[in-house]
């Protein structure tokens, strides 16, 4: 049985919440809290397996709180909140921070319409994450001193990565150690709408290759890395001595989109043994298959 602790400052957004999760054998909802001061006490007497968190919430914003639980009382984290481009920075930071996932409250109050089961899979995902595996001083000592991967001097060669939970941070880490003539790099994060183009502008400013969110016919290019865009699949494809790339929607795979087997795939079929693939953190089967056709 997982514990949830569900954090939000509206009595609405708690009703909801509760009532959905409430209805899956496998989650119990051990408590709400109307805001982080009243969660702390409760997360350290209940010890929930599982937080939902808003973002904006009065006394103490969702980032300040969740700093401090994962520096002094790391638990897996869900972030519930009202995803839109003004505060898309804000939850990347999140997801930065140490949050396992990232879900949308479509609006400014949670739907009752909307679909729980994208919730459930997310807790489900963080009742069984290792968090300490996101701690990114961690993942920086790590790759301290140490060059990630050359550049591979061929204007043909395509560098495919995927990633999903904990992602944010591993591809940072990677992006920053690939020179300016790095291979041309098509990247799937699994990241709703509106992520990724604050995701791949403060990859851009991180990084010495260019990184932006993919559009459709944009030329994969050495120096270049694109984002598949959120709620799209980004494939790979070939015309003439050019690769570039396609934006579709199409129905989610894995329960993703973008997903990382549909970028791989197409990259096996269209590049051939001029790509490598990549996978890094996450969590679900999605890119397994995919790779292996690559390989």
């Amino acid at each position: 049985m997982i514990k949830v602790l569900i954090v939000d400052d509206s009595a609405i957004v708690r009703k909801i919440l509760t009532e959905q999760l409430s209805s899956y054998p496998d989650i119990k909802v051990i408590d709400t809290a109307v805001d982080p001061y009243v969660a702390r006490d409760k997360i350290i007497n209940l010890k929930p397996d599982v937080v939902t968190l808003d973002i904006e919430m009065p006394r103490m914003d969702g980032l300040t709180f969740l700093a401090k639980l994962m520096k002094f009382y790391p638990i897996p984290v869900v972030i519930v909140s009202s995803l839109t481009p003004k505060n898309s920075e804000a939850a990347i930071k999140a997801l930065e921070l140490g949050a396992i996932d990232v879900i949308h409250k479509p609006g400014s109050t949670f739907s009752v319409s909307s679909d729980p089961r994208i919730l459930v899979r997310a807790i489900r995902n963080a009742a069984s994450a290792d968090i300490k595996k996101y701690n990114r001083e961690e993942i920086a000592s790590a790759n301290k001193g140490e060059v990630v991967l050359r550049a591979i001097n061929a204007t043909h060669k395509i560098l495919a990565i995927g990633a999903s939970t904990g992602g944010t941070v591993a591809i940072e880490s990677l992006l920053k150690e690939l020179p300016a003539d790095a291979p041309g790099t098509v990247i799937v994060q699994h990241m709703p709408e509106y992520f990724t183009t604050s995701f791949a502008e403060r990859l851009n400013s991180l990084s010495r290759m260019e990184v932006r969110e993919a559009k459709d016919n944009d030329i994969v290019a050495p120096g270049v890395a694109l984002i598949a865009p959120g709620n799209y699949h980004m494939l790979l494809e070939e015309s003439g001595s050019k690769y570039f790339v396609k934006i579709k929607k199409g129905p989610q795979v894995h329960y993703q989109r973008p997903s990382v087997d549909v970028l791989f795939h197409s990259v096996a079929m269209n590049a051939g043994r001029n790509a490598i693939g990549v996978i890094l953190t996450g969590m679900g089967a999605d890119g397994a298959k995919g790779l292996f056709a690559m390989r």
